[in-house]
């Protein structure tokens, strides 16, 4: 799925990002609308592959405890981000502390401060995630950002946020089963080549 360039209106109103979000989710119904550095991210519905690999990833995290007691195993939540007056992301998947209703923003999005991990599993906009989000998330100082690449068939984790980018940024291949930090709240390891492999089409 590729991000697309969106024309803004120009008259002697003012505009509002969210508001051309909403529009364009409002006609376009599965397209997610994101708004970092007060651009505007277009993406199209995921295909199945990307889900199968979101399903998988669920399991490791749920299993480990982490969707019971202090946090949530959530899928599209919105995070409010600082890089702009309208930013806010939406992560493919998040662990997030359980009292993440009280963290409630605007725009069905939500402090940064409940999330504890982020993660992305890349389409044909592989650059916003692997680039653009990196920065965002960063900034927004999410503590764990975790990336399955299908592009190039690694895994990223990226850890310890500075100002815009992270100090830690690890890159696993599939041979590898990959422990998560504990700041996330429970011990969690993901096998490498069998999320990337879910990530694939199944061929007849």
């Amino acid at each position: 799925m590729s991000a697309a360039s969106v024309e803004q209106p120009f008259d002697d109103k003012p505009f509002s990002l969210t508001a051309i979000a909403d529009e364009i989710m409002e006609r376009h119904p599965g397209y997610r609308v994101e708004i970092i550095g007060g651009h505007l991210l277009v993406t199209p519905s995921p295909d199945a592959p990307h889900a199968r690999a979101l399903t998988k990833l669920m399991r490791p995290f749920i299993t480990a405890g982490l969707d019971d007691g202090e946090t949530e195993v959530l899928q599209n939540v919105g995070l409010w981000l600082p890089t702009g007056e309208e930013d806010y992301a939406i992560p493919d998947l998040v662990v997030v502390d359980a009292d993440v209703d009280d963290h409630f923003v605007e725009n069905n999005a939500y402090d940064p401060v409940c999330f504890r991990l982020v993660l992305e599993v890349t389409s044909g906009n592989w650059q916003n995630d692997l680039k653009t989000k990196v920065g965002a998330y960063a900034e927004a100082k999410v503590p764990v950002y975790v990336v399955v690449d299908r592009k190039h068939q690694r895994l990223h984790v990226l850890t310890d946020p500075t100002e815009d980018n992270y100090a830690n940024h690890r890159v696993h291949a599939p041979s590898e089963v990959v422990t998560l930090p504990d700041s996330i709240g429970a011990k969690v390891t993901l096998d490498v080549a069998q999320i990337l492999e879910a990530g694939r089409p199944k061929r007849s």
